[in-house]
């Protein structure tokens, strides 16, 4: 039993490095959370470890364990996450004036992107012999942690905004976890979720501290570079809250163009709420950096993002960049998703989408590029916040005329032939 696939974990900011076996989040040079720790790997033992063909069958993200930081001896906890559709999107791809394809990995198992970061979270807790897992969250890493939880055996304690949509706060409590709302932002329950890890030793999932975490995420970009490898995109597009996703998913992608499984790399763009653009604002170098957000899309409300410098090193590697959108066109994109392909997310999820439609406007994609969008969330995570996206049922009698007066009278070219015959 070994995690000798992994070399160490090196502080981004300092370059100090520890060892990969202890459960360590930050690296304490630096006060706060400041030293986020980078795994890195020996690629030699993972490229003679992977064997899988890369013919777009993918059953679930286990199918790249060689590049997990995993024990060789755990048994992960999973639920068959990751393996996600990556669908064609012609109907949207005419709306937006460019091609787009869709993964959408709201069908991971409780509904969202970060399955993949607490399949591996948890299976680490339970290997490494912890019963509690803890995490602050807006919503979908608390489902998504006290799924697996209940999955993997463990206690699940929760902390959350009171804000929080209440179906993501139901959610975990029907996996059995505690969930805590705070009376505050996501921030002030990111720092009391930290304070508790310190004076409980709960394993924390967090996945802006947690290390591992955002190694479990990069499966997505192996997935993508696996199921677009005769036709590679020009642009991955993300949206953005602590920076963990989209840093996870050029990692993936990266790390199978450098291992010679695919040509070349996309460029991400990563997309952020007007109300919540701390990452953007980093990358852009901008001098005023608001720390409230204020946004519907409560997936990415983040004020004080704890991955920026993955983020913004994603972008920048890549050739990349990021933009913001408005609440009003991140609405418009949700029930634009919907219309055109069938596909209900969130509003974080549907972000993208509009940041698509914004780098079409302002000649960042150009028209006769390709474009993949991730969708990270189910809408049924948030029905409250689609509802400000649609107009309001329309109530009827039990009476053909209140159709008629909906849709008018029936066209007389039915006749007889519409009747069932005997």
């Amino acid at each position: 039993m070994a995690l000798d696939n992994v070399d160490t974990l090196e502080c981004t900011l300092c370059g100090e490095r520890y060892d990969p076996a202890q459960i360590i989040y930050t690296c304490p040079n630096h006060e706060g959370v400041a030293g986020i720790l980078e795994v890195k790997y020996d690629y030699d033992v993972i490229h003679d470890r992977f064997d899988a063909p890369l013919n777009g069958d993918i059953a679930s993200q286990w199918k790249y364990r060689a590049f997990l930081p995993v024990d060789t001896g755990a048994t992960p906890v999973t639920l068959d996450e990751g393996g996600t559709p990556l669908l064609d999107a012609p109907r949207l791809s005419d709306e937006l004036d460019v091609s787009v394809r869709v993964k959408n990995d709201g069908q991971n198992p409780t509904g969202c992107f970060k399955d993949r970061a607490t399949s591996v979270a948890v299976t680490k807790a339970r290997h490494a012999g912890r019963d509690v897992v803890t995490c602050a969250s807006t919503g979908n890493a608390a489902a998504s942690l006290a799924g697996y939880a209940a999955r993997g055996g463990l206690d699940c304690r929760i902390f959350v905004p009171a804000a929080a949509p209440e179906g993501k706060l139901v959610q975990p409590r029907v996996y059995g976890a505690d969930v805590l709302a705070v009376n505050g932002s996501y921030d002030e329950a990111y720092d009391l979720s930290l304070e508790v890890t310190d004076t409980y030793g709960w394993y924390n999932r967090n996945a802006a501290i947690n290390p591992f975490q955002i190694e479990g995420k990069r499966t997505v970009g192996h997935e993508l570079a696996e199921q677009t490898q005769d036709d590679i995109p020009d642009w991955v597009v993300f949206s953005m809250g602590d920076g963990c996703t989209i840093a996870g998913c050029w990692k993936g992608l990266r790390e199978f163009a450098e291992l010679g499984y695919v040509d070349e790399t996309p460029k991400m763009l990563g997309v952020q709420p007007t109300g919540a653009s701390a990452i953007h604002d980093a990358f852009h170098e901008y001098d005023d950096i608001d720390t409230v957000a204020d946004t519907l899309a409560d997936a990415v409300a983040v004020g004080r993002p704890r991955n920026t410098l993955k983020a913004c090193r994603a972008l920048e590697e890549s050739g990349g960049t990021a933009l913001t959108v408005t609440d009003d066109a991140i609405l418009e994109a949700e029930t634009l998703l919907g219309r055109t392909e069938g596909i209900y997310a969130e509003p974080a999820g549907a972000a993208p989408i509009a940041g698509i439609r914004a780098a079409r406007k302002r000649g960042i994609i150009d028209a006769d590029e390709t474009v993949v969008a991730v969708v990270t969330g189910s809408g049924l995570k948030d029905t409250a916040g689609a509802k400000q996206a649609v107009g309001p049922v329309t109530e009827i009698s039990p009476s053909i005329d209140d159709v008629a007066a909906v849709y008018g009278t029936a066209p007389d070219t039915l006749g007889d032939d519409t009747r069932p015959t005997r």
